[in-house]
C-alpha cells in the first residue's frame, strides 16, 4: 500500500470535512483509495492548491454526483476524491483531459495484458 505521512494525513483529515477516519487517522477500503489520497497530499505539499481550495472542489464534485443520482452512503466518497483530484490538475494546467484520456488508456491496455495478481507496469507500447 501507499505509505502516508501520518501528520499530513492528519492535518487533511482536519481540514477537509468527511474524510473517512478511525481513531488512528484516515481509513480506506482498497488501495487506490489510498493512492488517490497520497496523491493529493503530495499536491497539496507542493503548493499546487490549498486545503480549502481542495474542500471546495471536492465539495463540489460531491454535490455534482448526488445531483446526479449518487446515494451519497459514503461508499463513493473517494471516487469524488478522484474526481476533484483530475479536475484540480487540470485547472492548474498540470496536466490536460487529453493526458488524462491518454494514461488511462494506456493504463488500461497494460491491465490487459498483466497476469491476475501481478502489479501493473506501462510501457511505451502502451501508449500506441
Amino acid at each position: 500500500m501507499t505509505d502516508i505521512d501520518p501528520q499530513a494525513a492528519s492535518d487533511a483529515a482536519r481540514a477537509v470535512p468527511g474524510v473517512p477516519c478511525d481513531a488512528e487517522g484516515p481509513t480506506f477500503r482498497e488501495p487506490w483509495e489510498a493512492q488517490a489520497f497520497a496523491m493529493a497530499l503530495a499536491l497539496h505539499a507542493r503548493g499546487v492548491f490549498t486545503w480549502p481550495e481542495w474542500a471546495a472542489t471536492l465539495g463540489a464534485e460531491i454535490k455534482r454526483a448526488q445531483a446526479s443520482g449518487d446515494p451519497d452512503t459514503g461508499e463513493t466518497y473517494y471516487r469524488h476524491w478522484l474526481a476533484a483530484l483530475e479536475r484540480l490538475v487540470e485547472e492548474k494546467g498540470i496536466a490536460s483531459a487529453a493526458q488524462r484520456t491518454r494514461y488511462y488508456d494506456a493504463w488500461d491496455h497494460a491491465a490487459d495484458r498483466t497476469a491476475h495478481g501481478q502489479p501493473i507496469e506501462l510501457k511505451p507500447e502502451d501508449f500506441t
